[in-house]
């Protein structure tokens, strides 16, 4: 008899998943073919090869930026410019994701588009940094590129800086970075930058991330920290703060997937908050190697269940959330979305969350007579004499940079004056929406873009907003936006196009 040769261990199992997989390579194929997309790795090479033959760099005045949602805004660290990249636009059956660049001056109120060689391929949900050296550089990491027609995706990995003072992109070779991801979360610690979860989707595997990358600015190198203690559940759209003189991060929130069934997933929004400390707080090392992972749990009127909500760092101890979405998932067909405009202040010190009441417009101030032989008060139109105290349920801080009252939302207070009846005018705050961009600059907070949704449409925003957090009186319009402008494209097949516009929601939620 002769010999029978050993085969190899899952050898078969091999062969198998090769011919799953271009058996699904030649769908793809047709189905592209259908829509007329070239696959999305040709998409890319066309960009690349078209942004080669830029010589030279061109700015220009122009418009506000087109509607977009997860792009990214940060201020310049020394002038009075904000610098927007990236973004997405969706209306319907055809998406655009961009790689322009945009300046606003705060002082002139105007737009300029700056026009580099050798920029980033287009992308969203990715993460964006300014810091100071050099006269201004802006990191870049990761993010996701659709097709129009949302058939493909595509997650970056690349890290990139703008050098500001040039007007020069340059993109950083970094082994042993985090793998391609977006809706990750990027924030600035003594001299570099800290990286923690985002996910990928891929259309066959969704795989959700809480690994901590730290890039060193100093010498250019990744490394991923094994942090000990508890760590957060995996997770993308969190919400990551800095507190380097204390030597620790604080996350809150973010958005999964869970599978509840073999085909089936459905989306979760946490509200859970963990802070990660270095293990000696009083190192001077300005790249930390060595952190501990534990649980928060944060006091005060904390913000209701909800995803896609923007926060933005104020200083050392204070953050603002604003909006957010919350859907509320009746059975498999049935999805009703709750969007938010209300707002928060969480105080990073005593971990503690308030509701924000705005002060309202300031009022013209008018004399209010008193008991005979009194001087009398000077009051504002709703009847406050100066001075007087917080009304039932505020709080009002005072850190020596903005005063602000913290409270429970009030509706329109009457008061009495010399037997008039003064209505208090109620402060202005931008309409409900989802992944709204804010950043901070001059003791200003501003506001662009976001999403929500009306009926089965989903609407794009492209309005503009600041908010003075010295008087917190209310938000400050720039630019009203297009939206009412734009056109929703359906698609031909109606139960094509409801699938794909959940996947598009649930993207958005892990922006």
């Amino acid at each position: 008899m002769g010999k029978k040769k050993d085969k190899k261990k899952g050898h078969g199992a091999e062969k198998t998943a090769f011919k799953t997989d271009k058996k699904q390579s030649k769908r793809e194929k047709k189905n592209l073919a259908a829509l007329g997309e070239d696959d999305i790795e040709s998409m890319l090479a066309e960009f690349k090869r078209t942004n080669q033959s830029k010589t030279e760099v061109t700015v220009s005045r122009c418009m506000a930026p087109s509607p977009r949602v997860n792009m990214s805004l940060c201020p310049h660290p020394e002038r009075p410019e904000l610098f927007m990249f990236g973004g997405e636009f969706c209306a319907g059956n055809n998406t655009s994701v961009y790689s322009d660049l945009f300046m606003y001056n705060i002082k002139k109120q105007e737009w300029s588009q700056i026009s580099s060689p050798n920029c980033p391929p287009p992308r969203c949900s990715h993460q964006a940094v300014m810091l100071p050296q050099g006269g201004g550089q802006m990191w870049v990491f990761g993010g996701e590129f659709a097709s129009p027609s949302q058939s493909q995706f595509y997650h970056h990995k690349d890290l990139w800086v703008y050098h500001v003072k040039d007007c020069r992109w340059e993109q950083v070779a970094a082994k042993g970075g985090p793998s391609a991801r977006s809706g990750h979360r990027m924030v600035a610690f003594r001299k570099c930058l800290v990286v923690f979860g985002g996910f990928h989707d891929n259309l066959r595997e969704c795989k959700y991330y809480n690994d901590v990358y730290i890039f060193n600015l100093e010498t250019r190198v990744w490394t991923k920290i094994e942090p000990s203690g508890i760590m957060p559940p995996p997770r993308s759209a969190s919400h990551l703060f800095a507190q380097p003189e204390l030597g620790r991060l604080i996350m809150f929130g973010g958005y999964s997937k869970e599978q509840i069934k073999k085909d089936s997933e459905r989306g979760v929004a946490h509200s859970d908050m963990y802070v990660l400390t270095m293990d000696d707080k009083k190192s001077a090392d300005p790249a930390p190697l060595k952190w501990k992972w534990q649980n928060l749990r944060p006091s005060g009127d904390r913000p209701s269940l909800r995803s896609g909500a923007s926060s933005i760092q104020l200083s050392e101890h204070r953050a603002l959330l604003f909006g957010g979405v919350f859907d509320n998932v009746e059975d498999d067909e049935n999805l009703e979305s709750q969007f938010y405009n209300d707002q928060y202040i969480f105080d990073l010190e005593k971990t503690r969350w308030h509701s924000l009441l705005l002060n309202g417009p300031k009022q013209s101030k008018s004399h209010v007579p008193t008991e005979a032989g009194e001087e009398p008060m000077e009051t504002d139109d709703v009847g406050n004499t100066e001075g007087n105290t917080p009304q039932a349920g505020e709080i009002v801080h005072d850190d020596g940079v903005f005063t602000v009252r913290i409270g429970p939302s009030s509706t329109n207070q009457v008061s009495q004056v010399s037997g008039a009846s003064c209505s208090k005018a109620e402060a202005f705050v931008p309409n409900p929406r989802m992944n709204c961009v804010l950043t901070y600059k001059q003791n200003t907070v501003y506001m662009y873009g976001g999403m929500y949704e009306t009926g089965d449409k989903q609407v794009t925003l492209d309005d503009f907003y600041c908010l003075d957090v010295s008087s917190m009186s209310e938000w400050k319009t720039l630019s009203c936006g297009t939206y009412d402008q734009q056109v929703w494209e359906e698609s031909d097949d109606s139960e094509s196009s409801d699938s794909e516009d959940d996947d598009s929601d649930e993207e958005d939620m892990d922006s």
